[in-house]
């Protein structure tokens, strides 16, 4: 029994059993923050990775950009359509519109459930608004 033990017994002569259990602790506590960050990391590449593209959204639209266009333009009158896309947004598939106002700087986003055909949100941005999403979608991108 002394033999199998003789390696380990001369480093634990060495360093003392006190710096012996520190360097464990030390080992440890490097070994968990690691494998944290790599989970981090790997949860962070999974969820810029799990973006569908348009292609795939598209596949799933029963309602078509046109038919979502007239539906949003019913909520502002002698709106102008300046930007549409499709996208996942409040745990939706929608057409995302954004419509000028005659007569104003601000816009108005309207949402259409793109399977639906339904308004999910209409929003007011004034031109402070629109610079602020622009700047968070130029900085996804």
């Amino acid at each position: 029994m002394a033999t199998t033990f003789s390696a380990q017994s001369r480093s634990v002569e060495r360093l003392g059993p006190d710096r012996v259990e520190v360097r464990m602790k030390r080992t440890r506590a490097f070994s968990l923050a690691v494998g944290m960050a790599m989970a981090v990391l790997g949860f962070a590449a999974a969820s810029f990775g799990a973006q569908p593209s348009e292609a795939e959204l598209m596949k799933q639209v029963k309602i078509t950009k046109a038919e979502a266009e007239q539906i949003a333009l019913t909520k502002v009158s002698h709106g102008v359509v300046k930007s549409a896309e499709i996208e996942n947004e409040k745990g939706h598939l929608v057409w995302s519109f954004d419509i000028a106002r005659p007569g104003s700087r601000d816009i108005a986003e309207i949402l259409v459930d793109a399977k639906t055909g339904k308004i999910i949100s209409t929003q007011a941005e004034s031109p402070r608004d629109q610079a602020k999403e622009a700047a968070a979608d130029k900085k996804q991108n």
